[in-house]
């Protein structure tokens, strides 16, 4: 919520950011701040702008709401310092945060993270007011300058997906920027390329229509409906600011991360010939590692946390990285999650493959094994119990679940039980609300029922 997030609270920890950049002598590359769709993020934005300005960093501020991956993106065009982000990005309007995105324009690693962290301790502790240049004088002096980043990124994109394909195909697509950032990126893509598109949700709202800019299936009833009613081929949804991702298939079908990564991943390497490793999170489809076993491919397996799946992108060549939570990058972009890109690669597949994605899902299954996933949310606000439980796991994990033996366990990232059979069940405490998710995979609707059907048992 917004109780916490005040202007008095973000000026110290843009002051922390400030610090930090100078401390790492990258203050003359300079920072773009960039904002989301939300009430005062336009206000934070300018506040972040006068600290930095009076700090002596040279400062970008975006001229309307940005996504996060075309702030990125414009961080390693442009090779700045880095740029600060105000976004709560799918939560609901009265959420707000801010995040650091460094010079690698990829999500702030733990160290980063870390060194921020310490510079606002100390700031608070000595009560040092954080530095501030009022905005019209920074901009006057043009150490603040305005800036419109859409044009390099959208010319970047062009570079990375096939557009004559979606436009010879004729699919026809509908766009669903939830009122928020990806307003004017996918539609105006396929548009200029001469493709078949419809938008809705296209004006900026702040409280983005009375729900969440969550491009999950419960927020994606209107897109739902006017694909299916407008006999459209696909629909793309993006969330607040744009760098996750859902889709609509033409029956009116959804389609999450665990489905479109597998097709994403099968597109790469089959069309594109695509070559290098393939990372996903420890909570993500399994599906992704028989498909790249398949070809010979190395799967890298990360905690949950786009972060951890940028470092592999920083150390080695990747053809996909993806998340079930809707995020993924490619190789030859930025180490950052990208709704936008995923959802015109998503549209360049179907247009290559002539065929719904529900068919193509199938199809993949059949040479690669079904899957069928699921998560559920525990409501968890004892932190202690939340705690001893995730303690009991790892001392003592079940030796069968859902009447099958346990055949390995796996810490990475909470508890994850893998099964005779290849279903996997994994038990893991959010980092950022008070909740343990369940996450499951099963070759069937029946056992993925089965798996949750435990949860009463390990919560006991």
């Amino acid at each position: 919520m917004c109780d916490a997030f005040t202007f008095a609270n973000v000026r110290l920890v843009i002051q922390a950011i400030a610090d930090h950049v100078i401390e790492n002598d990258m203050g003359d590359r300079g920072v773009l701040v960039g904002y989301d769709a939300r009430f005062l993020s336009p206000g934070f934005a300018d506040v972040a702008a006068e600290v930095l300005a009076a700090n002596g960093i040279p400062t970008l501020i975006t001229d309307r709401d940005t996504p996060t991956p075309v702030v990125a993106f414009t961080v390693a065009d442009r090779s700045l310092a880095g740029a600060v982000m105000f976004t709560a990005s799918h939560n609901p309007p009265e959420y707000n945060g801010v995040k650091w995105i460094p010079h690698y324009a990829g999500p702030a690693d733990p160290e980063i993270t870390r060194d921020i962290e310490g510079h606002i301790a100390r700031r608070a502790k000595a009560e040092s007011a954080p530095r501030k240049m009022p905005i019209a004088e920074a901009m006057k002096s043009g150490i603040v300058k305005q800036h419109d980043p859409s044009g390099k990124y959208i010319s970047h994109i062009q570079s990375l997906v096939d557009l004559s394909a979606i436009a010879k195909s004729r699919t026809k697509i509908v766009c669903d920027p939830l009122f928020s950032t990806g307003r004017g990126y996918i539609d105006r893509i396929l548009k200029e390329a001469g493709c078949d598109v419809e938008t809705i949700h296209a004006h900026r709202d702040p409280l983005f229509g009375g729900g969440s800019p969550d491009p999950s299936e419960g927020s994606l009833g209107d897109l739902r409906e006017k694909v299916v009613s407008s006999g459209a081929d696909l629909g793309l949804a993006t969330d607040g600011d744009a760098d996750r991702f859902g889709a609509i298939d033409s029956d009116g079908t959804y389609l999450g991360a665990n489905q479109i990564i597998p097709l994403l991943l099968l597109h790469l390497v089959r069309t594109r010939k695509a070559q290098g490793a393939v990372v996903r999170t420890i909570a993500t489809t399994h599906l992704i590692d028989r498909i790249a076993r398949a070809h010979g491919l190395d799967v890298v397996e990360t905690p949950v946390g786009f972060k951890y799946i940028c470092q592999v992108m920083r150390e080695r060549s990747v053809i996909i990285g993806g998340e079930e939570s809707g995020g993924l990058s490619i190789g030859g972009h930025v180490p950052e999650k990208d709704g936008i890109l995923a959802n015109l690669l998503l549209a360049e597949f179907r247009a290559v493959e002539g065929r719904s994605l529900g068919e193509s899902f199938s199809d993949a299954m059949r040479k690669y094994g079904t899957s069928h996933t699921r998560r559920v949310d525990v409501k968890f606000p004892d932190g202690a119990k939340r705690d001893a439980l995730m303690r009991r796991l790892m001392e003592r994990p079940p030796i069968k679940v859902a009447g099958r033996r346990v055949r390995d366990v796996s810490t990475v990232d909470g508890v994850r039980f893998g099964l005779d059979g290849g279903d996997w069940f994994l038990v893991r405490a959010s980092g950022t609300e008070p909740v343990v998710r369940f996450y499951a995979e099963a070759d069937s609707d029946e056992g993925i029922s089965a798996l949750l059907g435990e949860l009463n048992a390990l919560l006991g």
